[in-house]
């Protein structure tokens, strides 16, 4: 799955009311209901009984404790092989208003254990007749005792009377109705309109345990197994799915005139990969699927001009074959992740597929050509070898979010994409693994058990950590000998399912004659994956003495989460000093004095921080090498914040951007110095703040037609509050609202110049942008200008913005909790976002929480900038009155905010004083 979900790569989507506030990380409400509420709907087992119908909203049971279904993993007794998968959506709703669809299901599974029981997930299915069991051998099948469903594990139980057969074959049956709901899990219905008339589709998202909504299946990804599947669908639609359609035939159900299209046989594979789409899409060559419209204007080329390059890289890279006889990609108009590797059958939100030049800014081209690259590389690295469990979801998604960037960077050699992991990937995740209530990559199996617990994994620790270490690993091993074990370890295990110290195992076999390691593969990333966090290593030049530490934003919180290797790491030292770059080293280093300088850890290649003696920063401060200049300013920030340096130490190394004229820089810069807009704009150094912007600025001659990217350079005159900047937007705008045909802004300022236009402006500038935004029939403007909205300074505005997030015919499910977010990082709408979830809590878990996704960045991104006694009492408050109600998978989001705000609390009280002393003093008059 793309971490399109978890942030946004699109840059420079800004508000002025926050100051240099980024873009928030984006992630959509999860949209199922909720997992600890499910017990109140058990169904009782019914004794004797055979032809009951089940329901999902019988009476409430309180069911045994120690009985195999109350367990959440299924028994090693039996083991799929086909299933044969019939379903029907319709695409209107039935007297009750209600959009339903029904199918049948047999699947084919062998014995391995005796057991008498059979469980089989099934989550808000209703049986619409008794399920049938027939034995494939010789020996007849057991009758079946009792069945009934299981809503808290969400199994289908069924108890029989005699035992079947170790090594014997039977096919369970069963037909089902279930609700083809807008909540974006399972199979699932999405709206949009195209040329003024409103339709319907219907589509899957399976990952990662939504599989079990669509029809009856053993849904863990080590189940794998061979699927058929059949749909039945309106004449006008067509119906895709991951195997080739082979047969599409005119068919009358109930007197319904139909289509039914029949599918190829899959390969051998988890169900988290099925999808089946049945719509009015139209495609493009070989094969992007998108509106009718959207197909018309062109808005899939870019990403078919770019997926055939893809591939072919990625063939060369695994050393193996495109595994499928086909790739779909499909844009779909509610989707709740960015993208999703269904084999043979991509589904993606509109705005990480469709690029149109007349709108689409830089960024926007380059998210797309990342997520496909993502997406495309799972269909190996995923698809064809699979994880054994959620517990190992790292190295499914990390191993994806490193390479996308070597794939993109194939497809579009001229941008030097790779680079951008470092701002997009490393920095984003060093801010969570240096917090105390942090977690390792991986865990115990029996840790990861519980819907609501395997979608708290899916989180920046599994997609943006896995990929850092995977990406040291790959430059100490050598790009080569990387690339020869993963292909080694893709051949050995195709079509099955691994553990990460499997690959670990592959690249030790290749490396034995390659590469020089002070120890084992498996003995130095197993510090790196089973222990959080990660270390600062500290260079004194003076005497060639090196030393780490574990990490920590606040140094003084207690790290609970025992480690075995005491939170020491083996890392890898990749370093330069004056005259070039050295050899690797392993935490040593060579006795290094006079006038040399020292950077360490060249192109942030590994997953640690760097701290140096004063006189070191002193001669960094002065020359500050061109290679590592983003890294010098990250880790300085991020230092100071530690009280390893000195704040004000931090600040010097910005005081050079008046001459810098590289993106990079400048953007960790700015992401840096969020913070400090966060923590002071609600006091005076706020002001001091901005007047030090200003300040940089003034050297300049023309701030616009420099030649450092002019993305940014909006971006910081406007957060700065530079009369002259909100001036020239606000009239960009007007021009807009005066003439709106004609949108006279450049598709790469509209985000920032939309942003800024509504902020000074008012309900007028909102009003026009409001209605532009629900007339958009580009999904990348219309996201645009949602995440503008944000930005004005009127409350009642906000607050009418904030009701809309809770109806789906204003704002789309995906896109809600982004919305509260980006609310919450204006200034204004802070206070107003924290009132709103909390006077709304229940209603908004019940509704959208603990499904396929977290409320981790919903929490942690309303609370950011919390930083008084009073913000961390109300949080507290907050986690107290909603204890019976429950948090799901953002429970972990509740402690980080927690420990966070009490960070904030001390940096503030340390360095308030100091920070506009040294703003001041920074100042030319």
């Amino acid at each position: 799955m793309a971490k399109g979900f978890y942030i946004s790569k699109t840059v420079g989507v800004v508000g002025i009311v926050v100051g240099a506030a980024a873009v928030a990380t984006i992630i959509a409400l999860s949209v199922v209901y909720s997992q600890e509420k499910a017990k109140n709907n058990e169904v009782k087992p019914t004794e004797g009984t055979t032809t009951t119908t089940t329901t999902t909203t019988a009476a409430p049971t309180t069911a045994p404790s120690n009985e195999p279904w109350d367990s959440y993993r299924l028994p090693d007794t039996l083991l799929p092989d086909t299933y044969d998968v019939t379903l029907w959506p319709r695409l209107k709703p039935d007297n009750r208003g209600i959009y339903i669809f029904t199918g049948n299901s047999s699947v084919v599974f062998r014995c391995v254990k005796e057991t008498d029981l059979i469980l089989i997930h099934s989550n808000k299915l209703n049986l619409t007749a008794a399920p049938t069991l027939t034995a494939l051998g010789s020996t007849p099948a057991p009758t079946i005792k009792t069945h009934w469903m299981q809503v808290t594990t969400q199994y289908l139980v069924i108890q029989l009377n005699d035992k079947l057969k170790v090594g014997e074959s039977y096919e369970l049956f069963t037909k089902f109705l279930g609700e083809l709901a807008d909540d974006l899990g399972g199979f699932y219905r999405s709206v949009y309109t195209e040329n003024g008339q409103e339709k319907m589709l219907a589509t899957t998202q399976m990952q990662p345990t939504d599989a079990r909504k669509a029809f009856p299946c053993f849904d863990e990804p080590a189940m794998k197994a061979y699927f058929n599947i059949t749909l039945l669908h309106d004449p006008e639609t067509t119906a895709l799915s991951n195997g080739r359609d082979i047969e599409t035939v005119d068919v009358t159900v109930d007197g319904t005139t139909l289509k039914k299209t029949t599918f190829e046989q899959t390969r051998k594979m988890s169900t988290y990969l099925l999808a089946f789409i049945v719509s009015e899409f139209e495609s493009i060559n070989i094969r992007v699927f998108a509106r009718k419209d959207a197909i018309a204007a062109g808005q899939g080329e870019y990403a078919l001009n770019i997926t055939g390059p893809m591939l072919k890289f990625f063939e060369e890279y695994y050393n193996s074959s495109y595994p499928l006889p086909k790739s779909d990609q499909i844009a779909l108009p509610d989707f709740n992740a960015g993208a999703m590797e269904n084999w043979g059958l991509i589904t993606y939100r509109e705005t990480a597929l469709l690029y149109d030049p007349a709108v689409s800014s830089n960024g926007n081209k380059e998210r797309i050509a990342t997520i496909i690259s993502h997406e495309l590389a799972h269909m190996w690295f995923g698809n064809l070898v699979t994880i054994r469990w959620w517990n190992d979801l790292w190295l499914n998604e990390g191993f994806a979010s490193y390479v996308e960037y070597l794939g993109a960077d194939s497809a579009e050699p001229t941008w030097n994409i790779k680079d951008l992991i470092v701002l997009a990937d490393v920095h984003r995740v060093f801010a969570i693994d240096a917090l105390a209530s942090s977690h390792p990559l991986s865990s115990k199996e029996e840790d990861v058990v519980r819907p609501e617990q395997i979608s708290e994994v899916f989180d920046a620790i599994s997609y943006s950590k896995g990929a850092s270490v995977l990406r040291m690993l790959s430059d100490f091993l050598t790009e080569p000998v990387f690339v020869r074990g993963l292909s080694s370890y893709l051949n050995h295990f195709q079509f099955s399912n691994t553990v990460y110290t499997d690959l670990w195992d592959h690249l030790q076999i290749v490396n034995q004659t390659s590469t020089d390691l002070p120890m084992s593969i498996s003995a130095i990333m197993d510090r790196w994956v089973l222990q959080m966090g990660f270390p600062v290593v500290t260079i004194n030049t003076a005497t060639g003495h090196l030393s780490q530490e574990h990490f920590l934003l606040d140094p003084e919180s207690n790290v609970t989460t025992p480690s075995q290797f005491n939170y020491e790491w083996i890392v890898p030292i990749r370093w330069m000093k004056n005259t070039g770059e050295q050899p690797l080293y392993w935490l040593q280093a060579k006795q290094v004095t006079g006038n040399d300088w020292i950077v360490a850890n060249l192109n942030v290649l590994g997953y640690y921080r760097v701290n140096y003696d004063m006189d070191n920063w002193e001669r960094l401060l002065s020359t500050i090498p061109l290679l590592n200049r983003v890294q010098l300013i990250d880790d300085a920030f991020n230092l100071a914040r530690a009280k390893i340096i000195p704040t004000t130490l931090a600040l010097r190394t910005t005081q050079y951007l008046s001459t810098e004229r590289e993106y990079m820089p400048w953007k960790s810069a700015l992401d840096n110095l969020d913070y400090y807009y966060l923590m002071f704009d609600r006091s005076e150094v706020y002001g001091y703040l901005q007047n030090y912007h200003v300040n940089l600025q003034h050297t300049q001659e023309c701030l616009c037609l420099c030649r450092y990217n002019q993305v940014n350079a909006i971006r910081m005159a406007c957060s700065s509050g530079l009369e002259e900047c909100t001036t020239l937007v606000s009239g960009w705008f007007q021009q807009w609202i005066d003439n709106p045909s004609v949108n006279p802004i450049q598709p790469n300022l509209r985000a920032t110049v939309y942003c800024t236009a509504i902020a000074a402006g008012g309900a007028k500038e909102w009003d026009f942008a409001w209605g532009m935004f629900q007339n958009a029939t580009i999904a990348i403007e219309a996201d645009k200008l949602r995440a503008a909205l944000t930005c004005t300074t009127i409350p009642w505005l906000l607050n009418r913005y904030l009701e809309f997030t809770l109806d789906p015919n204003l704002i789309r499910r995906q896109d809600a909790t982004n919305t509260i977010i980006s609310i919450a990082s204006n200034v204004v709408g802070q206070p107003l976002a924290w009132d709103f979830i909390r006077a709304n809590w229940a209603y908004i878990f019940t509704q959208y929480g603990g499904g396929s996704f977290s409320f981790s960045n919903l929490i942690n991104g309303i609370t950011k900038r919390f930083s008084t006694e009073f913000e961390l009492k109300q949080l507290e408050q907050f986690r107290d009155d909603n204890s019976e109600v429950g948090f799901g998978s953002g429970t972990l989001a509740i402690q980080q905010s927690i420990e966070r705000t009490n960070a904030n609390m001390k940096w503030l009280a340390q360095n308030k004083a100091a920070v506009m002393e040294w703003l001041k003093g920074a100042i030319t008059p």
